[in-house]
């Protein structure tokens, strides 16, 4: 295999003949990169490539699933990279377009050990990338993405002999199977189905039909264009269209769905959004009676209610707050063997007896709705007023290069550390801790905090912060945070703050 170039020019001779990769895109636990900025069609076979050589190193069985997303490119990208699978020896199975989790369910489904998504996910056109795995329900995290990023980069790909193409057809009706069981609605339930006009358009509709839901439309439509908005349920455009949807149609609630369809949204029946930490909080009450003494997962961005709720406490649950990142969360989940796991980004990790570990948005969206089954005399908004009350921002990105922003985290984390113990105040209270276990995460006295931590997949910083008093003080803790932040010249504009 030859040492892929790695300043990316399109419309040359060698960018149609040699493989080119911007090492960036190698990122914590998946690959992205803007195409063809960042990356060519050789490129993404020579990641093929190495991974099929990754998955002959590991000594896994040569068997792939893979799949792609609904863009207008993913599927010449996708079938460059299967191409460098082949090469390597590996028998793939395509199964089509499909959203992520649709293809983690193949590795269940085909009974075969890895996985390779081709997805932008949640950003916006432009972005390509993929996420993959070979150790089922998990996907490769900072030590399987840090061999990958060695093998491609220094052309250790090695060809074999083997390879084989397959196109597997039905596994979308399987899946739906799987997440639909035997399970129907007892009570009237109209829900807004939002999907930003990206892949889940092709599920969450029928799949809410099956249930026995009302759906009312949002963006259905498949359009690679994103006519409407980007979709990504944890901006705050496609929230509030969602809440916009849901006064407009009068729904008990609305569910959204990112361009991958692994992550979840939820606005109410009063038109608020719940951040996906606080519908954990929810899921968690509810799952913790059915199964008490659970463990749950929390990412560093999400709620302190996981370990302060009353309700949690009384049905015996076990708190662990862990690094942000699916990968991450999915390895946590499996580790301590908790009933679930959840993150601020709307990412929730369903282990069994409820799901298989893995994220998936139309998972979440069938147990939301059983669990409204199971209280039939609540609306969504009653679920939420009865959680103690919290302010959080959501999560808010200020740029930051790929290439700096390790740096510039690792002097934050210094700085906040440094503060805490000199005694200094962050919005006029002590700092009882700072957890450094993905950045800084600021304790406060009272229990409200801010975070910072570096993005792992976008040239950005992540700032989230909560009071467990009011907005004000709100405003004031994410204040003090940002102005250490801005003692870093190399920090730019957010790009969405309270």
């Amino acid at each position: 295999m030859t040492k892929p170039i790695s300043p990316v020019t399109p419309n040359t001779w060698s960018f149609l003949r040699d493989p080119m990769i911007t090492p960036t895109g190698f990122r914590e636990y998946d690959a992205r990169w803007k195409y063809p900025e960042e990356i060519n069609l050789p490129g993404m076979t020579a990641l093929g490539l190495g991974l099929g050589t990754q998955i002959h190193k590991r000594g896994i069985e040569p068997v792939i699933a893979v799949g792609n997303d609904y863009r207008d490119y993913s599927l010449a990208i996708k079938q460059a990279l299967i191409l460098g699978l082949m090469q390597a020896g590996i028998r793939v199975k395509d199964i089509g377009p499909a959203v992520s989790p649709m293809a983690y369910f193949a590795q269940f489904h085909l009974d075969v050990p890895a996985v390779a998504m081709v997805t932008a996910s949640h950003n916006p056109n432009g972005w390509t990338g993929v996420k993959m795995g070979f150790e089922r329900p998990l996907t490769h995290g900072p030590d399987e993405m840090a061999e990958l990023r060695d093998i491609v980069l220094n052309g250790k790909g090695v060809a074999r002999d083997g390879g084989s193409y397959e196109f597997v057809d039905g596994v979308k009706e399987a899946y739906l199977d799987d997440l639909v069981g035997d399970f129907k609605m007892t009570r009237k339930l109209k829900v807004v189905c939002a999907t930003g006009n990206g892949t889940a358009s092709a599920f969450a509709p029928e799949l809410f039909e099956r249930i026995g839901v009302e759906v009312v439309p949002s963006h259905n439509d498949l359009d690679y264009t994103f006519p409407n908005y980007n979709p990504n349920p944890e901006a705050m455009e496609m929230l509030h269209d969602m809440s916009d949807s849901v006064k407009a149609s009068g729904a008990d609630f609305a569910l959204g769905f990112d361009g991958d369809g692994d992550r979840c949204g939820v606005v109410d029946d009063e038109g608020e959004e719940i951040f996906a930490d606080k519908v954990g909080v929810i899921m968690a009450r509810d799952l913790s009676k059915i199964y008490p003494n659970a463990t749950f997962v929390a990412d560093v961005k999400s709620t302190g209610l996981f370990a302060s709720d009353p309700e949690l406490q009384k049905n015996g649950v076990k708190a662990d707050y862990w690094k942000t990142g699916h990968s991450h969360m999915k390895r946590r989940v499996k580790e301590i063997g908790a009933l679930a796991g959840f993150e601020k980004s709307g990412h929730y990790f369903l282990a069994e007896p409820v799901g298989r570990g893995y994220d998936c948005g139309m998972r979440v969206a069938v147990e939301i709705c059983k669990l409204m089954d199971r209280n039939p005399d609540m609306k969504m908004s009653d679920l939420r007023k009865a959680l103690p009350k919290t302010w959080s921002t959501p999560t808010m990105s200020p740029y930051c290069a790929d290439t700096e922003k390790y740096d510039v985290l690792e002097r934050l984390v210094a700085k906040l550390v440094a503060k805490a113990e000199a005694g200094e105040k962050i919005a006029g209270r002590a700092i009882k801790e700072v957890v450094t276990v993905n950045g800084a995460r600021v304790i406060l006295d009272n229990g409200s905090w801010g975070l910072v931590r570096a993005s792992s997949n976008t040239p950005n910083l992540v700032v989230v912060c909560e009071s467990s008093d009011n907005e004000e003080e709100l405003r004031a803790i994410f204040a003090d945070i940002d102005a250490v932040i801005r003692t870093e010249p190399l920090v730019g504009d957010y790009d969405q703050t309270i």
